[in-house]
């Protein structure tokens, strides 16, 4: 036993001697890899938050000494640096989820009367670290608004869909590109026993197999499933619409954006709709070139600099993963990147980015995230002008500093249709995250409940 209480003894030593916010990073980083997409936001949210107490902390205790000659300590009620930290910490987790806030919030309680017990602090000093800390993390919502975490008020169950108890009837593709399962684990994490899954495995073209299983659901009856990121849902949704299918969207890709807005946040939740036949009918986006070929797109479309940082992303990803290679591209097409001369509804613009968004998008500034309805009959139009001078150091600007709204630089309004012209032959559009060839003339409108999908109950 005496050699592992030394060892016992040294490992107390180092976590005592350890920085006293390793715990709550340590916490973020759990939240960040738990899979949950609310934790991971609580996650972002809250190391942020912690980093800017501390630096508005740091900064204040220079500044007032350097105001004095010569140098004092900090004052006992000057506000306690590692009490705002953990208080901003706690109040933003809080803000994305109060169910983990609930645990936190008596934590960072504790910590605060230890800091008056143990610490130099006074009581005063540690009230106003918490102050700041709380204040830091609520100013957060300027620039990044709380996600609502509910699905879209219009995507309710309202349309007859046939119900599959074990998922009989229901053909389901699998990308696997976009999770890796085998045929095994495929139909074990859909969670219906008696579905046709069908993986389509690296390499194979996806819309061969889309096809032959919107063919055979059409043959025999029943729905067409599909498992993977939102350009994989994409995909199937456009079978789906011209073969007049219901879909099942079983979330398996990286950010699954048109399952959260449905409400399918689980794999779960998707097969017990297909199970209990709950559906509803959602808008799609339209694209459209002047010969009358086009395609839909569920969540966003864009052209500019977005189609260049999804080239950017995909020549590093191999190579570097997926976030890195993504924030390696965008200081690349920042850096390199050039307006785009395009004709939007007759009016010549110079363009860093146009955003089309299926339904208004919120929050309403630079950062649309999720939408309230899908069947609004609207198209949310979101520009950056790159006629003005220095358009990108002020846009930067203008969203750090919260005031977006009242920059000429960008943009925002709400359509019904769109057209651009003089796109050129060697130009690219983005729908859906998947960059696709842009003909010189193209017409953006909305196809009115067009998309027939399995949902959940209403909450």
């Amino acid at each position: 036993m005496r050699p592992l209480r030394g060892i016992d003894a040294r490992l107390l030593a180092r976590v005592a001697s350890a920085h006293p916010l390793l715990p709550w990073l340590t916490g973020a980083a759990v939240m960040g890899l738990s899979g949950n997409r609310g934790a991971r936001r609580a996650a972002l949210r809250g190391t942020g938050s912690l980093a800017l107490a501390s630096a508005a902390v740091g900064i204040a205790a220079k500044s007032a000494a350097g105001q004095r000659f010569p140098p004092r300590p900090a004052a006992a009620t000057s506000p306690s640096g590692h009490t705002a930290a953990v208080a901003a910490f706690a109040t933003a987790v809080t803000l994305e989820s109060p169910w983990l806030g609930a645990g936190l919030i008596p934590l960072a309680t504790a910590a605060a009367v230890l800091r008056t017990r143990h610490a130099t602090r006074s009581p005063g000093g540690v009230l106003a670290g918490a102050a700041l800390g709380a204040g830091v993390a609520a100013a957060t919502c300027r620039w990044w608004p709380v996600h609502v975490d509910e699905p879209a008020d219009t995507a309710r169950p309202n349309v007859s869909v046939p119900a599959l108890p074990a998922g009989l009837g229901l053909i389901a593709v699998v990308n696997g590109d976009a999770g890796g399962d085998t045929p095994a684990e495929a139909e074990r994490r859909i969670l219906l026993p008696m579905a046709d899954i069908r993986l389509c495995a690296s390499g194979v073209d996806l819309h061969l197999v889309l096809d032959r299983a919107a063919k055979d659901v059409l043959a025999h009856g029943g729905a067409l499933g599909v498992a993977g990121g939102d350009g994989t849902v994409n995909a199937a949704a456009v079978r789906a619409t011209e073969s007049g299918l219901p879909l099942a969207v079983f979330p398996t890709g990286t950010l699954n954006h048109f399952a959260a807005d449905l409400g399918l946040t689980t794999l779960q939740s998707t097969a017990d709709a297909v199970e209990a036949g709950r559906g509803g009918a959602v808008d799609l986006g339209r694209v459209t070139s002047a010969d009358g070929t086009g395609t839909y797109f569920l969540n966003t479309f864009s052209i500019g600099v977005y189609p260049e940082l999804v080239r950017a992303r995909q020549t590093r990803e191999r190579r570097l993963g997926k976030w890195p290679a993504l924030c390696v591209g965008l200081l690349r097409v920042l850096a390199d990147g050039t307006p785009r001369k395009v004709v939007i509804d007759g009016r010549r613009r110079q363009l860093w980015l146009l955003f089309a968004g299926n339904s208004r998008y919120d929050p309403p500034g630079f950062a649309p995230s999720y939408r309230r309805s899908l069947n609004d009959g609207l198209l949310d139009i979101r520009t950056v002008d790159g006629s003005h001078p220095f358009a990108r150091t002020r846009l930067v600007a203008a969203f750090l500093t919260g005031t977006l709204a009242r920059s000429r630089v960008y943009r925002a309004t709400m359509v019904t249709r769109l057209r651009i012209d003089g796109m050129g032959d060697d130009e690219d559009y983005t729908r859906d995250g998947e960059v696709s060839p842009a003909a010189d003339t193209l017409h953006l409108d909305k196809a009115p409940h067009a998309l027939t999908v399995y949902l959940p109950p209403p909450r």
